[in-house]
Formats: C-alpha cells, sequence, structure tokens
C-alpha cells in the first residue's frame, strides 16, 4: 500500500468514525429517552437502564455504518478535490482507477465491520435483550414496589404502597382488582409482605379490610382480616412461548437447517433466505456507497461553485439504492428461489462507480464541447 493509499485510507476511516459517532447518538438519544420512561418509570434500576441501551446499540450501528461510511467518503473526497490534492495526483499521471484504490480499501474495511456484526454481535445482543424482557416481564417485585404511585401491573388491577421499609415491609397498601366487573374487590392493608413460593408469588396483608361490590344487586360487602394472601402471580400475563426474533437466529443456523428454524419459529422458507442474504447483502452493499460517494464527485470539470452538484446525485443515488432494496424484498418473501435479486442494489452501485470512474478521465463537459470549425470551411 502506498503513502498516498495510506493517507488517504486514514483519512477516510477518521471521517467515518466521527460521522459515526454523531449519528449513533443522534439515534440513541431518541432510544433512550422512550426505554428510559418504560424502564425507570416501570421500576427499574439504573443498571438495568444501561444494559438495555447496550444492546440496542448493535441495530443502531447497523443501521447508521452505510450512511456513515458514505457521509465520509463524500466529505473527504470533497476536501481533496478543493484542496487540489486530486488535481495534483492527477497531473502526475494517475488515473481514476487508482486513485479510487484508498476508497476500495475503506470499503472493504466497512464491509467487515458489517459483516461480523450482522452475523455476531447482533443476533446476540437481539438475543440476550429478549432474555431480559422476559426477566423484567417476570419481574413482580419491580411491578410493586415503587412508593407513592398507582401502579397498573395489570389490566383491571391498581396497587398503591405509601413506603416501602428497608426490611421489605409493605406500610399502608392499597389493591384494587377490577377485572370481574360485576364483582370489584379493593383490599386494604397496614401492612404488607411479598412472599415467594417457587413460581408463586403471594401479597400477605396485615390488618386490613376487603370490600366487594355486587353491581347487581347494590350491595357492598366488608370484611375485615388479620391476614390474608393475595395470589399476584396472576398479574403477570403468561403467554406462550414467542417465536425467536428472526434477526436474532444465528447465520450458521439459517444456512445449516432452515427448515427446521421453519418448523419450531414459523418462519417461511422466503423471510429466512431474504434475512440471510440481507446480511451478506448489507455488508457489500458498503463497498458500493463508498465509491459511489467517491467516484461521482470525480465526475465533471473545475467549477467555482464546488462540487455540490455531484455530491447531490450522489446522496440521490443513494436513496435509488435504498429504494430498490425495498422492491426486491418482496419477490425474495414470496419466493425463495429470487434470493439473488437482494445483491442487485450492490451491483447496480459498483456498476454506476465504475461507469463514473470510465468518465472521470474525461469529465462530462468535454462531450458536449463543440468541436473547432476549420479555417477553411469558415471561410
Amino acid at each position: 500500500m502506498s503513502r498516498y493509499d495510506r493517507y488517504v485510507l486514514s483519512q477516510f476511516l477518521l471521517f467515518f468514525g466521527f460521522f459515526s459517532l454523531i449519528l449513533v447518538a443522534v439515534f440513541w438519544i431518541s432510544r433512550a429517552v422512550v426505554l428510559f420512561d418504560r424502564l425507570i418509570g416501570g421500576g427499574q434500576s439504573a443498571l438495568v437502564f444501561l444494559e438495555f441501551t447496550a444492546l440496542i446499540l448493535p441495530n443502531l450501528v447497523r443501521m447508521i455504518l452505510p450512511i456513515s461510511a458514505f457521509a465520509a467518503a463524500v466529505y473527504f473526497t470533497n476536501r481533496l478535490d478543493s484542496e487540489s490534492e486530486l488535481t495534483v495526483m492527477q497531473a502526475t499521471g494517475s488515473s481514476p482507477w487508482r486513485l479510487a484504490r484508498p476508497a476500495l480499501y475503506f470499503g472493504l474495511v466497512t464491509a467487515a465491520m458489517m459483516s461480523v456484526l450482522t452475523h455476531f454481535l447482533l443476533p446476540a445482543s437481539i438475543n440476550q435483550l429478549a432474555v431480559r424482557e422476559a426477566e423484567v416481564a417476570r419481574n413482580i417485585t419491580a411491578k410493586l414496589l415503587s412508593e407513592g404511585s398507582f401502579l397498573h401491573p395489570a389490566p383491571g388491577i391498581t396497587f398503591y404502597v405509601r413506603k416501602i421499609d428497608a426490611d421489605g415491609r409493605l406500610n399502608d397498601v392499597f389493591l384494587s382488582d377490577s377485572r370481574d366487573k360485576e364483582n370489584p374487590v379493593t383490599y386494604t392493608g397496614a401492612e404488607a409482605y411479598l412472599v415467594r413460593d417457587g413460581a408463586r408469588s403471594s401479597l400477605i396483608l396485615v390488618d386490613g379490610l376487603a370490600r366487594q361490590l355486587n353491581i347487581e344487586k347494590r350491595i357492598l360487602s366488608t370484611t375485615h382480616f388479620r391476614d390474608f394472601s393475595y395470589d399476584i402471580s396472576a398479574l403477570i400475563s403468561k403467554e406462550d412461548a414467542a417465536a425467536r426474533n428472526i434477526r436474532a437466529i444465528p447465520t450458521l443456523e439459517l444456512m445449516r437447517s432452515p427448515e427446521q428454524v421453519t418448523e419450531t419459529d414459523g418462519y417461511s422458507a422466503g423471510q429466512l433466505a431474504e434475512e440471510l442474504h440481507l446480511r451478506f447483502s448489507r455488508a457489500l452493499v458498503c463497498i458500493a456507497v463508498t465509491l459511489i460517494g467517491f467516484s461521482t464527485l470525480l465526475v465533471g470539470g473545475f467549477s467555482r461553485f464546488g462540487v455540490w452538484r455531484q455530491a447531490l446525485l450522489a446522496f440521490v443515488i443513494l436513496i435509488g439504492l435504498e429504494t430498490l432494496r425495498g422492491v426486491v424484498s418482496g419477490p425474495v418473501l414470496a419466493n425463495a428461489a429470487m434470493w439473488p435479486l437482494l445483491y442487485l442494489p450492490t451491483l447496480a452501485g459498483l456498476l454506476l462507480s465504475a461507469l463514473f470512474l470510465r468518465l472521470a478521465g474525461r469529465p462530462l463537459p468535454s462531450l458536449f464541447r463543440r468541436r473547432a470549425v476549420p479555417d477553411e470551411v469558415a471561410a
């Protein structure tokens, strides 16, 4: 690798890291606000919140990595052009294909990053996130032990506790059970304790009162009790084991046993084919977008207005490739044998890059320049 290649590649990676940091921060903050309200508001600790935000980072990076690579390629190529570095290199006899070699290296590096992300980090993070979400959903203590707030751990259930002592004793407890609309029940207790017996959890109310209202007969029944056990295991919805998120399925499993995955998780052959080949095509498209960002800015001659037109063209092409990716997904979902269509956006991007590099040796304005008229004809 020449000194020029190392210099350009290092600058590409530098600006790639900068744009990635900015974009990840923006997307992370928007997701973190929602998570903070859901987790902290539901009684979870700050450590749980940090764990969840860390687990969603691989998916955020997957979305912004091609955009960051494209932005880095466009930005630094524009700087090379504005500082006449590209002009100097071209004056030494370097062809556009030679100048594009660092951009190709940069594309290969980002493709390797995307491959590690989509094949290993993303499935592992989504799988761990599903496990932690299930644990939080089963965590009754986090749902009920929040003093001074009216909580609704399940439809028709309202729970309130005024104060929680250090030893776990609940003071001044209120529990309303209106799941039976015809006979709602309200429980109050001076003290209460949470007791677990295996998979069963109970709320033990002490020195309290139970009021049951018969709506039809308009009769209010009141019962004083010294201690009362209320089964709160039913407050957690017991859903059947949900199918794994398709993105959490390891790549090797998708390749080796798609029939077994279809049988156990219920995904169609088209869905499995799309997910498998998208993991490879996302990596390859990183090469295409970096070459597009570089080669597009080489097209055209010198202009005092800069290369904003070429940059705009590159951005439009990027949008077109993403639109094309959405278009080709439909046929693959319907027929798994159509999976080669998923690589069409990458192929289109590489062909456009090759075309632009071919035209870069002969700027577009020269293609439309009027030929000189010979003196004899002019006379």
